[in-house]
């Protein structure tokens, strides 16, 4: 903050709330003397310029760990709350090399690929920032309390709401211009047709940042948003290079590709499979596929193909979908 700042936060925070909530500015002061919390102004110089620069920024933001996170390049990874294991794990995968590529991943803490985007950054020990849509001083959902502290311990949470917000319906597309102001493009995996991550990559266009989006099966419900995406002008991501060279950021490539592909890094749960499993995998291929079809393509008994697809579930390399029909998912990562 600027000097003036420092000295009297109070008189920001009767700016944001109204000289009429005194209950509010008193809760917001004592929420900001605890560790790692910061109040940044629009004329603090940590205030993150790219945020500056969108049309109506907030006039300050309430942070949860390191402010200084907030002003390094980020990619915004995003996507759907009930996303496959299939999303979630590309999420991370992309995540943990975009991380250790120098990027800060931005997301909104929220379930599915947000959770992992954020985790796959933590995992390569990288830097992410937590996007919130209530006041910081309440973590939304409450299952990921957890997950916020690992964050504010090596990135930051950020909010433009004060203390005591609530996680109202109206609070998240506005939570989500600033994922998008923050960053210098985002990425969408797996969106539905009508999903407020649409809403994060419209926001992204209008502020000129790039959007991308990852393709996937047809027959899969989640695609539909990023197949939408594309087809407006999105670019089509495959690879981590990919989102490196629509950045303009191909010199953090060579980092990225220092390790081995996402496809190397993992540990393949139970070892090898025996022909048969190795058929039914083939069969499956990566789009959603019932039960008949399965043993027309493998030729294999009916007991044997739901046995082995019972063994392959557990293993991780299969998940049951809706409508008695399975799709095969990426390799897990070792974690």
């Amino acid at each position: 903050m600027t000097s003036a700042a420092h000295q009297d936060p109070g008189a920001w925070l009767r700016r944001l709330r109204g000289d009429g909530d005194a209950a509010g500015i008193e809760r917001d002061l004592r929420w900001l003397e605890g560790p790692g919390r910061h109040l940044l102004t629009a004329t603090d110089p940590r205030y993150p310029p790219q945020l500056a620069a969108i049309p109506g920024c907030p006039p300050a933001l309430f942070v949860r760990g390191d402010p200084t996170v907030l002003s390094r390049p980020q990619l915004a990874i995003v996507g759907s709350r009930s996303a496959t294991c299939a999303g979630r794990e590309t999420a991370f995968e992309f995540a943990a090399r975009l991380a250790a590529a120098g990027l800060a991943i931005t997301s909104g803490l929220a379930v599915g690929i947000d959770a992992a985007a954020h985790r796959g950054a933590l995992h390569a020990q990288g830097a992410t920032i937590a996007v919130c849509g209530t006041g910081l001083d309440r973590v939304y959902p409450g299952e990921h309390g957890a997950l916020a502290d690992e964050i504010a311990a090596s990135g930051a949470l950020v909010s433009e709401f004060p203390t005591g917000t609530r996680p109202l319906a109206h609070h998240f597309p506005r939570r989500n211009r600033l994922m998008s102001g923050l960053a210098r493009g985002v990425l969408v995996i797996e969106a539905a047709a009508r999903s407020g991550s649409l809403i994060t990559a419209r926001l992204a266009g209008e502020q000129g940042r790039d959007v991308m989006a990852i393709p996937g099966s047809i027959h899969n419900a989640l695609a539909r948003g990023c197949h939408r995406l594309i087809k407006d002008g999105a670019a089509l991501v495959e690879t981590v290079e990919d989102v490196l060279e629509t950045l303009g950021l191909m010199v953090l490539a060579t980092h990225a590709n220092s390790g081995a592909e996402p496809h190397d890094q993992v540990e393949i749960p139970g070892g090898r499979l025996d022909s048969g499993s190795e058929i039914l995998l083939n069969a499956l291929g990566f789009g959603p596929t019932d039960l008949d079809r399965l043993i027309e393509r493998t030729g294999l008994a009916a007991q044997s193909v739901i046995s082995k697809l019972q063994l392959l579930e557990l293993e991780g390399r299969v998940e049951s979908l809706a409508g008695g029909r399975y799709s095969r998912t990426s390799p897990r990562r070792a974690r």
